[in-house]
């Protein structure tokens, strides 16, 4: 069970010494102001997060903490970049636990829809490993009709994406945030099970069409709020969401 002195930390950046020193001159008191005077005191999982002041302002503690994000176009999926805008830089400056998060999966500079983040590395390393297969769900506007799959479909390299589903539809059916440039001729809804490089416009590619417009509107059960505007984020419980994931036999994937 994590110390409150070490959540303190872990919150807010500051020196083990200077919440030592907080704890000592009482600076450190409960939600109902009732003085903390144990740095070493733990709390249980089940109280997180979990609400102090600090030195008379209201302070909340988070071991881990997630966002969704609506990535705009434009703008590429990085913690920083000398030469384009970063999905990072929108995250707002006052995000708990902001320095710690970190995005899962990415999205290229011209592909917008839904990012997530999240500080919890191991839950990060479970929902984009291949063995769990978490479906990512995409939303298409392209220049052409395209071709059915093959059974032995692969691209250009032999790489076989894993396709579980892919459908024609209209674009009344698209999400609202999908971009639908003028030279988009029809429309498709696709879900992948593994996120390499450029998959879905190889994928569309190689069933001789084109993309020109590509939003990710879902990742596993977390849909994209249709409501929500590019740039802005909400909180989001990834560990809710993923409780009952499990490795996929490779056979399934």
């Amino acid at each position: 069970m994590p110390r409150i002195d070490r959540l303190i930390a872990h919150n807010t950046g500051l020196s083990r010494k200077d919440i030592t020193r907080a704890f000592r001159a009482g600076g450190v008191r409960d939600a109902a102001g009732e003085r903390l005077d144990d740095p070493r005191w733990s709390l249980p999982p089940s109280a997180l997060p979990f609400g102090v002041q600090w030195y008379g302002e209201p302070l909340t503690l988070y071991l881990h903490y997630a966002v969704l994000q609506h990535k705009p176009l434009g703008v590429v999926t990085a913690m920083a970049d000398p030469r384009h805008r970063t999905a990072f830089d929108l995250l707002p400056a006052d995000l708990p636990l902001r320095r710690d998060l970190r995005a899962v999966g990415r999205l290229d500079k011209e592909t917008s829809g839904l990012l997530l983040w999240t500080s919890d590395g191991d839950l990060l390393h479970r929902i984009t490993h291949p063995r769990y297969a978490v479906p990512r769900r995409y939303h298409a506007a392209l220049t052409s009709e395209f071709r059915d799959p093959p059974d032995d479909f692969a691209l250009e390299d032999g790489y076989r994406p894993s396709i579980t589903a892919l459908s024609r539809a209209d674009a009344s059916q698209m999400h609202v945030s999908l971009h639908r440039p003028h030279t988009a001729q029809t429309f498709a809804d696709i879900t992948v099970t593994s996120g390499r490089f450029h998959e879905v416009r190889r994928i569309f590619a190689a069933l001789g069409s084109h993309v020109e417009g590509l939003c990710r509107v879902a990742y596993g059960p977390i849909e994209l709020p249709p409501d929500l505007p590019p740039e802005h984020c909400n909180p989001v419980d990834l560990k809710a969401h993923f409780r009952d994931l499990h490795p996929v036999p490779a056979g399934e994937r």
